[in-house]
């Protein structure tokens, strides 16, 4: 199974492509897309999108696994990210990519085997389970890495 895993965002979005050889998880690419805050909603729409399906075309992952909402107390931001989510679900599906959400705490639990703990922790253990060339400049490339593993320790006769 080779994963591509998203941390969902609008202007920064965590993506990943990992799989299991042999019994070994490979991290194969991860990045943190951006797009321009001057530009409007729509078009970073358009662009997430885009770069969803050119980590496709490029790597052939055969699943997509993406973080489900957490809902805090900006309501106005939860639902931009529930729109630029909808948009990674939309591009994968498309592409015939099957789809396992996590939330979280499942990601929590997988990578650190505590619901508790902090994000700090889920970025430690993340760095101890997988081999990541180079370190991360933003936590939503080392999210989406640990979404990816998550789907790797769950889905494992996918």
């Amino acid at each position: 199974m080779r994963v591509l895993a998203i941390d969902p965002g609008f202007e920064r979005v965590g993506i990943a492509v990992v799989e299991k050889k042999n019994g070994v998880d490979i991290l194969i690419f991860s990045s943190c897309f951006m797009t321009d805050k001057n530009l409007a909603f729509s078009e970073r729409l358009v662009l997430i999108g885009e770069e969803v399906e050119r980590i496709i075309n490029k790597y052939s992952p055969n699943t997509l696994a993406i973080e489900t909402l957490f809902f805090n107390t900006n309501q106005k931001t939860a639902l931009k990210v529930s729109e630029a989510r909808g948009v990674s679900i939309y591009t994968a599906s498309k592409k015939g990519l099957s789809l396992y959400e996590y939330s979280p705490l499942q990601i929590k639990i997988a990578i650190t085997g505590y619901g508790k703990a902090t994000k700090a922790q889920v970025s430690d253990m993340t760095h101890k389970l997988i081999i990541i060339q180079k370190k991360p400049k933003y936590d939503d490339e080392t999210d989406a890495i640990a979404v990816g593993l998550t789907c790797l320790a769950s889905e494992k006769n996918v």
